[in-house]
């Protein structure tokens, strides 16, 4: 197996067997509603254009497997080349993608998705094993994005929240595009896909490329994009954070 992105809620590995290539997704046990809903995005997308392979079910023709603190679902593999995230073409490529995706999940619904959650995010500042330094940093991300939402009419969606460039596929003989896997689905402000994408190519120095792509092809208008990405940014940061401790304790 070879490792595609270790991300906040997900990690994901391209797998080989009889020649078939398939994409693993493990997340946390507790996600395996919200990853069902993923798989179920995933089938969405394909009915829309964009290519993204079907979910391989187990013996027992259950999408997903458990073991003792982790659940797995097995995607086949759509064609193409994973983007890369400091290619300037890829990541124009990227930011189209993840528009594009977003738009084709208008109005998708799943059993496993939450929705109206004011902590859409995840983040607690209270959850053991943070550091204070840690716990600050994410008592204020979420205190900043409560007002944001307070202030400004923010637009909803599901969301990837771990949308990395390796996930995302171009076929250059063919111009078809893909999407390798959507880890556990939620629902929140799309911007914050588009935050996590930012962080991914490493910050918003270097993502111009990306957030203009983003906004040409995604459903949130630039002028949302420029007050609500900053904000999440930060938040995004702050589950960046917070994930630490927890994998030095795994």
């Amino acid at each position: 197996m070879r490792a595609i992105c270790r991300g906040v809620h997900a990690s994901s590995w391209e797998a080989t067997a009889g020649g078939d290539r398939f994409t693993l997704t493990r997340a946390p046990a507790r996600a395996r509603a919200a990853l069902e809903a993923g798989l179920g995005a995933l089938e969405r997308l394909a009915e829309r254009g964009l290519g993204a392979g079907p979910a391989e079910r187990t013996v027992h023709g259950a999408l997903t497997t458990e073991t003792a603190i982790s659940v797995l679902a097995l995607v086949r593999r759509a064609e193409g080349r994973p983007l890369h995230p400091a290619d300037p073409v890829d990541a124009r490529w990227w930011g189209d993608l993840l528009g594009a995706a977003h738009r084709a999940l208008d109005g998708f619904d799943h059993p496993g998705l939450q929705h109206h959650r004011s902590d859409w995010h995840g983040l607690d500042p209270d959850a053991p094993l943070l550091p204070p330094a840690t716990r600050d940093a994410v008592a204020r991300a979420i205190a900043a994005v409560t007002r944001l939402c307070v202030t400004d009419r923010l637009t909803y969606g599901v969301l990837h929240r771990d949308p990395s460039a390796p996930l995302f596929l171009i076929d250059p003989e063919t111009g078809r595009t893909g999407v390798l896997g959507w880890g556990p689905a939620g629902t929140g402000p799309l911007v914050y896909d588009l935050a996590a994408a930012v962080l991914a190519a490493d910050g918003p120095e270097v993502a111009a490329e990306l957030v203009d792509a983003y906004a040409r092809a995604g459903p949130v208008h630039r002028d949302e994009i420029e007050a609500a990405l900053p904000v999440l940014i930060e938040l995004r940061r702050a589950a960046l954070a917070a994930r630490r401790p927890v994998i030095r304790a795994s």
